[in-house]
């Protein structure tokens, strides 16, 4: 048994596409893509470049994956899109191939939302269970961890990174890195404090949620000292795994600051 292919796509003969596989009419589908068991590619669908597209994954109407990245550095090195399992993806979403100066991959986890208009550009790295609203784009090299949502018309800078369980209010510009759980928004985006609902949502213990809120007062709220510091300090006395993981974030590596209530200037 082979994919349903409608007779006016064209996919390569080349192309590695599992039998229970969909295809609409008038896609595009190259050489080097594989699509995974009982994903259906809709119709005005382009999919080209090194491309791996896991099982049950939706791809709406013109929608393009794995086209060159908007990288003048870019000069067509064998990368790659990698996406996950159980994703719907929408109308008009652009999803870029990796570049040399990243990881040469694209990399888009399981069972995420990325609705109409989202760009990902070229070296993301997307979790999984993210949301991804309306017209929300990523600049090149951005992280979302698992559980991300980001609001309607946002736009998140290159090579920040966004912490698992993070809520990023529409029409957002985030330009600094945010915080596991850290609620978010603004024209140039600010931490407003915590995404309790999405933790309460997610069955978040009710110690770590007290216990993170105590966290944040602390280490955005207090003045003394470097905030990587107290937030090392504070992650010596707790317990919380929650606590545990903010602690974890600020410590690795970034090129970019942190995300921080509106009246601080200390980063």
């Amino acid at each position: 048994m082979s994919a349903k292919i409608h007779p006016t796509a064209i996919v390569s003969s080349k192309a590695q596409l599992a039998a229970s596989v969909e295809v609409g009419a008038y896609s595009i589908i190259g050489d080097e893509v594989t699509i995974g068991e009982g994903s259906v590619v809709k119709s005005h669908v382009v999919i080209e470049g090194c491309v791996t597209i896991g099982k049950g994954n939706k791809i709406f109407p013109f929608a393009t994956i794995g086209l060159a990245p908007q990288d003048l550095k870019f000069r067509g090195e064998k990368s790659r899109v990698t996406i996950g399992d159980n994703n719907s993806i929408r109308e008009h979403v652009t999803i870029h191939l990796g570049t040399q100066d990243g990881a040469m991959v694209t990399r888009i986890g399981s069972n995420n939302l990325l609705m109409v208009g989202v760009h990902v550009a070229h070296d993301c790295v997307v979790g999984n269970h993210v949301i991804l609203a309306n017209n929300a784009t990523l600049a090149g090299h951005v992280e979302l961890g698992d559980h991300v949502v980001i609001g309607g018309l946002s736009a998140v800078h290159q090579f920040v990174r966004i912490g698992a369980g993070a809520m990023i209010g529409g029409m957002s510009g985030v330009e600094s890195d945010v915080i596991p759980n850290g609620l978010v928004m603004g024209e140039r985006a600010f931490l407003a404090g915590l995404n309790l609902v999405g933790m309460k949502r997610r069955g978040v213990a009710r110690e770590d949620i007290h216990a993170l809120r105590n966290f944040f007062k602390q280490a955005f709220e207090e003045q003394d000292g470097q905030f990587s510091t107290r937030v090392e300090n504070l992650a010596k006395n707790s317990e919380s795994h929650a606590v545990q993981e903010v602690a974890a974030f600020v410590k690795s590596d970034s090129s970019r600051s942190f995300c921080q209530p509106k009246l601080t200037t200390n980063h």
